[in-house]
C-alpha cells in the first residue's frame, strides 16, 4: 500500500489507517452525537463493542476496499443506532424489542434469590458489588438493580425516590 518493504509497510500501514479510522469515528461521533457509546442499553453496548472490532480490522486492512468497505460498515452502524434510538422513542413496541429490562436483585436489605436465579447473577457477585458500592449492611441497603447493560447499581441509604424504580422488573 505505501512501501515496497514489507517490515515498513506494516508499520505505515497499521500507523496510518489506525489514525484515518479513528478519526473518522471521532467525525461520526460528531455528527450522530455521544451518546453513541453511552452503553445506556444493550444496543448501545454492543455498537461500542463492534466499533473497536472494526477499527482493528480496519488497521489491519491489506487493500483500500476493504478498509473503505470497514469504513462505510461503521457509518451504517452509526445510522442505524441512530434511526433505533430515533424510533424507540416513537414506538414502545420496538423499545421493548430492542431494550431489556432493568431488574431488582436486592430490596430493603433483603436478597432476592429468584431475582439472583433468573439473571443467572450468582451471590458472591451480588456481595462484591455491595462491596465495591461501600455497602457496610445489608439492612442499609435499599436496593440493588442489574441493569440493562449489564451493570449493577447499588441505592444505600435512608430513603429511595420511587421514580428510581421506574421500568424496574422484579423477576
Amino acid at each position: 500500500m505505501f512501501f515496497d518493504g514489507p517490515i515498513l509497510d506494516a508499520i505505515a500501514r497499521g500507523s496510518v489507517l489506525s489514525v484515518i479510522g479513528l478519526g473518522w469515528i471521532i467525525l461520526l461521533v460528531r455528527i450522530v452525537g455521544l451518546r453513541s457509546f453511552s452503553k445506556m442499553t444493550n444496543f448501545d453496548f454492543v455498537m461500542t463493542v463492534a466499533m473497536g472490532s472494526l477499527l482493528a480490522g480496519a488497521s489491519q486492512s491489506q487493500q483500500w476496499t476493504g478498509f473503505l468497505q470497514t469504513l462505510t460498515a461503521m457509518a451504517c452502524l452509526f445510522t442505524v443506532q441512530y434511526t433505533v434510538s430515533r424510533l424507540r422513542r416513537w414506538s414502545a413496541r420496538l423499545d421493548a424489542l430492542v431494550q431489556n429490562t432493568p431488574t431488582l436483585l436486592m430490596k430493603d436489605g433483603v436478597i432476592l434469590h429468584d431475582a439472583l436465579r433468573a439473571t443467572r447473577v450468582a451471590e458472591e457477585d451480588l456481595i462484591a458489588k455491595l462491596r465495591e458500592a461501600n455497602a457496610l449492611e445489608l439492612s442499609s441497603v435499599r436496593a440493588v438493580v442489574l441493569e440493562t447493560t449489564g451493570n449493577i447499581s447499588v441505592l444505600h441509604g435512608d430513603h429511595v425516590d420511587a421514580a428510581l424504580f421506574k421500568g424496574v422488573s422484579r423477576a
